[in-house]
Order: structure tokens, then C-alpha cells, then sequence
């Protein structure tokens, strides 16, 4: 891979941003490869530009996604200036746990959806941080937003950081890239699911794509898949020491890559789907006939898989400090857990 001194990282929206294919990109389409050498850009905005004119390869315009990265190859970027978010800003609660000039990082309710998309264009939470930050948002790509680097569910509580400039948008989305592999990053979830992992600790290795069955649904795939693995630890048995008997159980999950629904595929696959999950545990569902009434009725009432960002760390983008931030289940996961531990 280019050294990332190949990179020009003071290139600003609306400027051009050089950089030149390595060993590692040999054979992969021009927007993968430059995907990799720029993370701060989407690959769907990449394929955009591409498509669009604006990638030019040893002084040659080349408007083809699809074409081969060739290795000694220097590409040139032309990136738009930003241009003003086509969302736009609503004044929703945010429930904010810090935040500089360079960034923010809140505790996401359940129901709130990450991006606008189709059957989502208001109430979401780039809505509320475009009302909250102002003009204090990241430009990266070509559109002045909020700079999100990571996402979660719909319906999954917890943490989350989001950029405010252009700098630390670069930054995090590098850290997030690696998963914290090389290097400060963490993220850890706490899952409610039914029954126990055998081990009470462990890792789930294993490729995930969409389902050959249900495109709108994640699977574990043997071929064409993308590398997944979430390392798991079971924290609490409900009944106590009931081991692998046990009727559910909470377990912190940390992930080591960060596919769509791993937490959730992952824990489905290995026959421990998280409560209420209507997309990977509904099978699961009657279970709940089988527990007390009250605690059955509690079960088949929960509106949404039982998800809770509760860590994230990472480096700050400016001063380099490691930032820690945990956060409580809610108050629904909360309730649940403890009408468990009423058995």
C-alpha cells in the first residue's frame, strides 16, 4: 500500500488530492483502490466522481470505476467544493456525553436513524446535528454534513462520535478503518440473548454478506463473504450459575471489524440471537411461552433488539489524547435484565 505520505492530507474540499497505487492495489477497481488510500471519502462518492470525470491517471482523465489499479500509477482526484447538505437541521434532543470544535460524541436512543434514506428523510440523527452544530460541520466528500464515521441500528442504543471538521473527519474515519487493530480504538456492546455461549468467552470468526435468500438481510457466507469477528464474553447467566442451561444471558461483545448487523448475525448463527430481534431471532420468540407469565409478557413486548453501545474510545484527532466514554444500559434493557433475574 502507498506510504499515506503519498497522500496529500492538506487537500481541502474543492481541491485535488494526488496519490499513487501500491504493490497491494494491483488488480482491484479504481474506486476499491482509492477507497483504501482515502477513507475519508465513501467509496459510492468516489464511484460518483469517477463516473463523473473527475479522476485523472498519469494525466489521463479515466471515467471508468470499474477499470484496474495498476501498481506506480499516480491518480488525481478533482473533489467538488462542499455543497450545502440537502437534509435539513431539526431541532431533536441529542443527548450529548462530550464535544469540542472538532467533535461530538452522543448517546443514541433507540428509534433514531442514523442517516436520512428512503422512508427516513426527516428525524434523523444528521437532522439533529445539523440543527445542533450549525455550520461547524465536516465538508469531506463533497458534501457539508456531519462527518459519520461509524454507524448503529436503527433501533441499537448507545455511543457514538462524529466529526465536526474536515481534519478530524480524516482522522477518525482512519482510526475506524482499522478497527483498532494497530491501534487505540475500542468499541464494546452489551447484548441480551437467549441462552448461553459456550465458551463463556470466546471469538466468532466468520465472513458475513447478504443473504442469498433475503438481499435485505445480513448472513454468514462460506464464499464471497467479508471478513467478521466479534470476540464475546458472557457476564451474566439468567438463573445464576444455570451455565449452559440458561434461559439468557448478558454478554459484552467487542468487534474487530465492523460489518452490518455483526453483533446480531454473529450471536443468531451461533444459536444465541439477541431478544427481540425481529430479523434474526424471531424463531426465538417462542421461548417466551415457556417463562413466567409476567416475564414472558415483558419479553414478547420488547420493541427492539436488546443492543447497547456501552464503550468507545478512540484518539482525539487534534490533541492525541485517548478519550474514553462508557455509557448505562437504558432504561428498557435495564428493566429486561433485571425481570430475568427475577427467575
Amino acid at each position: 500500500m502507498a506510504d499515506i505520505d503519498d497522500i496529500d492530507a492538506e487537500a481541502e474540499a474543492g481541491e485535488t488530492v494526488a496519490v499513487t497505487f501500491g504493490p497491494d492495489h494491483k488488480g482491484l477497481r479504481l474506486d476499491k483502490a482509492l477507497a483504501l488510500l482515502l477513507p475519508e471519502i465513501s467509496r459510492s462518492r468516489l464511484k460518483a466522481l469517477i463516473d463523473g470525470g473527475a479522476l485523472a491517471i498519469d494525466g489521463s482523465v479515466v471515467a471508468d470505476a470499474s477499470r484496474k489499479a495498476v501498481p506506480g500509477a499516480e491518480a488525481v482526484l478533482t473533489v467538488p467544493p462542499a455543497e450545502p447538505a440537502e437534509p435539513e437541521g431539526e431541532d431533536i434532543p441529542l443527548d450529548v456525553v462530550y464535544e469540542d470544535e472538532h467533535l461530538i460524541v452522543i448517546d443514541k436512543p433507540a428509534g433514531l436513524v442514523v442517516h436520512p434514506a428512503a422512508g427516513n428523510w426527516t428525524g434523523t440523527l444528521v437532522n439533529a446535528l445539523i440543527h445542533h452544530c450549525g455550520d461547524s460541520l465536516s465538508g469531506i466528500g463533497g458534501v457539508r454534513r456531519p462527518g459519520i464515521v461509524h454507524r448503529l441500528d436503527k433501533d441499537t442504543t448507545g455511543l457514538m462520535v462524529v466529526a465536526k471538521t474536515d481534519a478530524a473527519h480524516k482522522s477518525l474515519a482512519k482510526q475506524f478503518a482499522d478497527h483498532g487493530r494497530t491501534n487505540d480504538l475500542e468499541r464494546g456492546y452489551v447484548a441480551l440473548v437467549w441462552g448461553s455461549p459456550e465458551p463463556f468467552r470466546g471469538t466468532i470468526d466468520a465472513p458475513l454478506g447478504r443473504s442469498n435468500i433475503d438481499r435485505t438481510k445480513i448472513a454468514v457466507l462460506r464464499h464471497g463473504g467479508r471478513e467478521a469477528i466479534t470476540h464475546y464474553e458472557v457476564t451474566e447467566r439468567f438463573p445464576p450459575n444455570s451455565g449452559r442451561e440458561a434461559v439468557a444471558s448478558l454478554v459484552e461483545c467487542r468487534l474487530e471489524t465492523g460489518r452490518t448487523h455483526q453483533i446480531r448475525v454473529h450471536m443468531a448463527a451461533a444459536g444465541h440471537p439477541l431478544i427481540g430481534d425481529q430479523d434474526y431471532g424471531r424463531g426465538f420468540l417462542t421461548k417466551a411461552n415457556k417463562l413466567p407469565e409476567e416475564l414472558g409478557a415483558a419479553v414478547r413486548a420488547f420493541p427492539r433488539q436488546a443492543l447497547h453501545a456501552f464503550l468507545i474510545a478512540f484518539e482525539h484527532p487534534e490533541s492525541g489524547e485517548i478519550l474514553r466514554f462508557e455509557s448505562d444500559l437504558p432504561d428498557d434493557m435495564s428493566r429486561l435484565a433485571d425481570a430475568f433475574r427475577s427467575l
